[in-house]
């Protein structure tokens, strides 16, 4: 359960409703031609919190069925109900997903002994490989070393989706829990993670970027970091574009100039502006520049 895992996005039909043949093609683009290790489905990328149980529930049948024992899956069961998340941990876990994910509980000031019991609550429920998802920018859940020791120790629990900006700890966090897996969650400087002991990263951007930031890491193993270093300089310029375009509803217009098909974002979400839309093929000309760059050295 190593490498590099794509944030998968959950396209949408006007009505709101999951695009099933789109969710397909996009598992594919990363399966075939991003050549991902796996993917984190129903994350914040998939827009999950904006959907009901059984709409989370039927994206994740969708992908298994799509991607069968190709890359590894790991499903984001996260929610503020418990039950909930037991409910589609369960299902995950009898479709075959290699590990479930879930986000800190977020929204009320959860004390640190209740967010220990939701996850071993959780743990308990479904006897699954389990990956504390720690976002503290959205959750508002920020833990110190001896936090995490008590996650980590949770039976089930078997590492951390890391998207916090302290990266010291990140370092300690590799270097004292070598049995656990860290997963490093900023796309801009992926090769930080790796170079601090990640085990993977975990990133929207890999839709669009997944098998440039592989080459990178096949530089990094070879002990060429100097190159691996410029090459995340030119990955991080794109990933730029994008986030000053409106992440999300870029990528899937990315994804559109790449074969698949059209998909718009879940409301209150909003599209993409006209301004926008007209950045789009600079956007996507930018990455096929830099992949072609790649594919050349």
């Amino acid at each position: 359960m190593k490498g590099v895992f794509t944030a998968l996005l959950t396209p949408f039909l006007q009505d709101g409703t999951v695009d099933e043949k789109a969710l397909r093609q996009m598992v594919r683009h990363n399966i075939d031609v991003m050549t991902i290790d796996g993917l984190y489905i129903g994350g914040s990328t998939g827009e999950a919190f904006l959907m009901n149980e059984s709409e989370r529930i039927r994206v994740l049948q969708i992908v298994k069925d799509e991607a069968q024992e190709a890359i590894v899956l790991i499903a984001q069961i996260g929610s503020l109900n418990l039950e909930e998340s037991i409910r589609i941990g369960l299902e995950a876990k009898a479709l075959g997903f290699q590990a479930v994910s879930a986000i800190t509980p977020y929204y009320y000031r959860f004390s640190f002994e209740e967010i220990l019991t939701f996850y071993s609550d959780l743990c308990q429920a479904l006897q699954h490989p389990m990956i504390v998802y720690s976002n503290p920018s959205m959750s508002g859940s920020n833990f110190d070393l001896n936090k995490y020791e008590q996650l980590l120790n949770l039976e089930h629990v078997i590492g951390v989706k890391y998207s916090d900006a302290d990266v010291a700890k990140f370092e300690r966090l590799t270097t004292y829990f070598k049995n656990k897996l860290f997963y490093y969650g900023y796309d801009e400087i992926s090769i930080v993670g790796f170079l601090l002991g990640a085990d993977g990263v975990i990133g929207s951007t890999y839709n669009l970027t997944g098998h440039i930031v592989k080459k990178m890491v096949v530089l990094l193993e070879k002990g060429e970091v100097v190159k691996a270093r410029a090459l995340q300089g030119q990955i991080t310029n794109c990933i730029e574009s994008v986030v000053d375009n409106n992440l999300y509803p870029t990528l899937k217009g990315l994804l559109n100039l790449a074969g698949v098909d059209p998909s718009l974002m879940k409301k209150p979400f909003g599209e993409l502006n006209a301004n926008q839309k007209n950045q789009l093929q600079n956007i996507f000309n930018q990455i096929q520049q830099l992949n072609q760059f790649v594919k050349m050295q």
